[in-house]
């Protein structure tokens, strides 16, 4: 008993004891918690608590001046495959490499042997390379017809056929005119990571500001619905506007691709611009790549316009001349003599037909026909090197234009700052032994065509807020400075015209018949990169030129190096320069209803048929102008109203939207002046009836259709009545009935009087039968139309007569080459 006692009272001190070493313990282990590990404790469960997600910005767009779309941010898809599965009862992975690759390769244009490579990776999750990074949606829903094929009779299988694929969204930047100024926009890799031209240019601007969502979640995942947290939205990225107008470059890229295919040059670079502001209307290079596929390779890097820097040629005589009229050196009917001019001790300076000349000629027929002796005895004898080398200098050569493009190169004026002879600066008056680049000879001659400023050249327009369409930066035209006096610009204009218009004019092929052009043509020869020395035979052919010679709206620049053809240099502007610029120039000054010059129309088809040709015949009565459609969809209902008055364009508004979805006729469509313009906004409820008087069944049509309302008709011609009153809002039930009559059928007298009596009168115009319908307009006196030139000119100037080519000299500066 005793010992049984004892055992209970052990066995209840074990107990106690326990007990108290587990509180001790516990006691302990708690202090531990709450002071020593307290701050390591707290920061792992913040890290648990916490979660922190960053928010991605939307890219800008780039748009035209117009507001079309050149590129954008969309919808992309990344594709991956899953190879290990995740447990024993994982069936959602590829099986069949080799089937996998085949089946999708065709729609990821890859080959079958990379994807199979990836496929059989021993990697539970891979990605399918650049193949399978960035897809379309079109692609993405091809692959999603293989997993789950619809069955003859419509119903859709639910197993999936191609196991193991999958997609996560992303986003891809997207360029939906493909190789359209591609070297203008540049792109975006696989990478997200900015190439090349206004991607790169602007990517700051672009790319927007990254923003953060920051909250509290419990063990399970879930958002602690009192959590703290903070939330900075990303700011998306700006849309940028170009100066660049889709239908001029539209013909730079048309005209462009015309001497691709027939002659293949090694590089090819074309500038429009407006010389009134600076502002690139169009830039395109050959050759050229596709942004959406750049990964297919690029043969160019460069946008030659900005970074080539090569020799000018005659197209630089310009700045001379312009120089020598500005210090009162140059007299048009002085008398000098052509074909060579040599300085003491140098290697003659010859003209460009072999150093013969055309005897003892004037100045300006010197100009005339690009006779470098008559330039080097302005610029070297009369304005000297240090005169020439400012009048260079202020012109922008050898300086930066700061277009927002990259890699801007300013080539070098090396032959006026450390001259090794006379003769290598005495050389650069007429183009050769200076380098430029294209883009400063386009502001540079565009000084001549805006009366003597020297502009900074753009080809931003402004930036916009995504969302509101707010202006938050725009460029104007930006003097950089005064060059010569607007006397000399002027006197300067008349003599280039005369380049193209004289009869010995070495620019004859680029007239335009109704625009007056003004130009200066060029040929120079290539050097050897590596060796300094003239490359026999490899040329570079250009020709600059603006119309109408005086207030110009468009200055055009065709520069062709080194085309695979074997005829002689001297005929390239009849073969590709002058129909690539006659093409561009013409088309654009008549897509901006640049109305041609009809006196000189008139007077070149008097001059034709006194010769006995057929010329076309030009109407004495109201012309049929016809114009070009900017596009109205996408633009704001008051921008679109706004463009179509800047344009004389007569349209009518379809319901009370904010921004124009549809119209008709469709955009770029070519229509008669007076045309009825129909624009479609977003909202058509509350649309209110035009009058139609005075317009044709096919207008009535046009907006009967828009709207699905039906329409009777009663007569022919034109409309005199209709049954709903111009002004009523529609509430899209109505029917309308409408009655038209002949033009030539008179209307229902009011009144009859006797011939003489009082309340008679005579036709408006004497000899008029019939009267116009109602709201017509009568012609106009005095308007004509424009002409469409019937044919170009076939001769080039008297140098390419001769029946070889000149000779040339591989000393630097001893050339002989075509104007």
């Amino acid at each position: 008993m005793m010992d049984t006692k004892r055992k209970m009272n052990f066995r209840l001190l074990m107990v106690a004891l326990c007990t108290i070493l587990i509180f001790t313990g516990l006691s302990f282990r708690i202090y531990w918690i709450q002071t020593v590990d307290a701050a390591r404790i707290m920061e792992h469960a913040q890290g648990q608590w916490d979660r922190e997600r960053t928010l991605k910005p939307k890219r800008g767009s780039i748009k035209d001046r117009n507001g079309e779309i050149l590129a954008y941010e969309g919808k992309g898809y990344t594709v991956n495959a899953r190879l290990i599965p995740r447990d024993d009862k994982d069936t959602d992975v590829v099986r069949d490499p080799y089937f996998t690759a085949t089946s999708l390769a065709p729609i990821l244009n890859a080959p079958v042997p990379e994807l199979v490579k990836v496929l059989t990776k021993q990697s539970k999750v891979v990605e399918l390379g650049r193949y399978g990074q960035k897809i379309t949606e079109d692609q993405k829903n091809r692959i999603l017809a293989l997993q789950f094929p619809k069955l003859p009779s419509g119903e859709q299988v639910e197993k999936n056929q191609l196991p193991g694929i999958f997609l996560d969204e992303t986003s891809r930047r997207f360029y939906p005119n493909n190789s359209f100024a591609s070297h203008v926009i540049g792109y975006m890799d696989l990478y997200d990571e900015p190439k090349m031209g206004i991607e790169l240019q602007l990517n700051d601007k672009l790319k927007g500001e990254k923003g953060q969502m920051q909250f509290q979640k419990d063990g399970a995942g879930y958002q602690l619905p009192d959590g703290e947290g903070q939330y900075i939205p990303a700011k998306d990225g700006y849309d940028v506007y170009l100066t660049i107008d889709r239908q001029i470059q539209d013909y730079v890229e048309q005209a462009m691709d015309k001497v691709v295919q027939q002659y293949n040059p090694k590089g090819m670079t074309v500038v429009v611009t407006d010389p009134q502001t600076g502002e690139i209307l169009a830039m395109g290079n050959r050759s050229q790549f596709n942004p959406n596929t750049y990964y297919q390779g690029i043969t160019n890097y460069t946008n030659q316009a900005v970074t080539s820097m090569f020799e000018p040629g005659s197209t630089f005589k310009i700045i001379t001349l312009a120089a020598a009229i500005e210090e009162k050196q140059f007299n048009p009917n002085e008398e000098y003599d052509s074909g060579k001019y040599t300085i003491k001790g140098q290697i003659p300076i010859r003209d460009h037909n072999n150093g013969m000349g055309w005897g003892r000629i004037s100045f300006l027929e010197g100009v005339q026909r690009s006779s470098n002796v008559v330039f080097v005895k302005l610029g070297y004898e009369r304005l000297k090197l240090e005169k020439l080398r400012n009048y260079f200098k202020k012109f922008g050569m050898g300086s930066l234009t700061e277009i927002e493009l990259p890699y801007e190169k300013k080539g070098n004026l090396i032959n006026l700052e450390k001259p090794q002879s006379p003769r290598d600066w005495a050389a650069t008056t007429f183009g050769q032994g200076v380098t430029v680049t294209a883009i400063q000879q386009v502001a540079a001659v565009g000084a001549i065509a805006n009366g003597g400023e020297l502009l900074k050249p753009h080809i931003v327009k402004e930036l916009r807020d995504p969302h509101t369409g707010a202006v938050v930066e725009r460029s104007g035209r930006e003097v950089v400075r005064r060059v010569v006096s607007e006397a000399t610009a002027k006197q300067t204009r008349d003599i280039l015209e005369t380049v193209v218009t004289g009869e010995n004019g070495t620019g004859k092929l680029y007239k335009i018949e109704g625009y007056h052009v003004a130009g200066k043509t060029g040929t120079a020869q290539k050097y050897d990169p590596n060796t300094g020395k003239i490359m026999d035979g490899h040329y570079i052919g250009s020709f600059i030129g603006f119309a109408p010679k005086d207030n110009p709206r468009l200055l055009v620049y065709v520069v062709i190096d080194d085309p695979a053809t074997d005829e002689w240099y001297a005929l390239w502007g009849r073969t590709m320069i002058a129909p690539a610029f006659k093409s561009i120039m013409e088309r654009s000054l008549q897509y901006l209803q640049q109305q041609p010059d009809m006196q000189q129309v008139n007077a070149a088809k008097a001059a034709n048929s006194s010769s006995g040709k057929k010329v076309q015949t030009v109407q004495a009565v109201q012309p049929q102008i016809e114009l070009t459609l900017p596009k109205f969809e996408g633009m704001s209902t008051t921008a679109a109203q706004l463009r179509a008055k800047q344009d004389n364009l007569t349209v009518t508004v379809i319901g009370t939207g904010t921004k124009i979805v549809e119209q008709y006729p469709a955009p770029l469509e070519k229509v008669a002046a007076g045309k009825q313009i129909l624009l479609v906004t977003d909202r058509v409820k509350g649309a209110k009836m035009p009058d139609f008087k005075g317009k044709s069944i096919r207008d009535v049509m046009e907006f009967s259709s828009l709207l699905n309302i039906p329409v009777q008709s009663t007569g022919t011609g034109f409309v005199t009545q209709q049954s709903i009153p111009p002004g009523t809002v529609l509430a899209g039930t109505e029917k309308l009935q409408v009655t038209l009559q002949s033009e030539s059928e008179p209307p229902a007298p009011v009144q009859t009087n006797p011939a003489g009596a009082e309340g008679s009168q005579p036709p408006a115009n004497p000899g008029q039968t019939g009267t116009l319908p109602a709201g017509t307009t009568p012609p106009q006196a005095g308007t004509t139309a424009p002409v469409t030139p019937t044919g170009q000119g076939t001769e080039v100037g008297q140098n390419t007569q001769t029946n070889t080519p000149p000779a040339t000299n591989n000393q630097q500066g001893q050339t002989s080459t075509s104007p």
